[in-house]
């Protein structure tokens, strides 16, 4: 899950495993795949660069669990 802030600074948690495409209209468009889009601030290497650390973190966990 990521944080983003849409166009009228509403933050939003977004399940970034939903996300089919982003786009820049010039905003960032971030469409998922039930076809429903947020238009969000962050530009859409911010967003991917969020959704990188995201993945880090919980896959980071994933191995320590893995490790015990």
């Amino acid at each position: 899950m990521i944080v983003l802030e849409k166009l009228n600074k509403e933050e939003i948690v977004l399940n970034s495993n939903h996300i089919e495409i982003i786009e820049t209209i010039p905003e960032t468009k971030i469409t998922l795949t039930s076809g429903r889009y947020y238009l969000v601030i962050q530009s859409p290497d911010e967003v991917v660069d969020r959704i990188i650390n995201y993945n880090r973190k919980v896959y980071s966990n994933l191995i320590k669990v893995n490790e015990v």
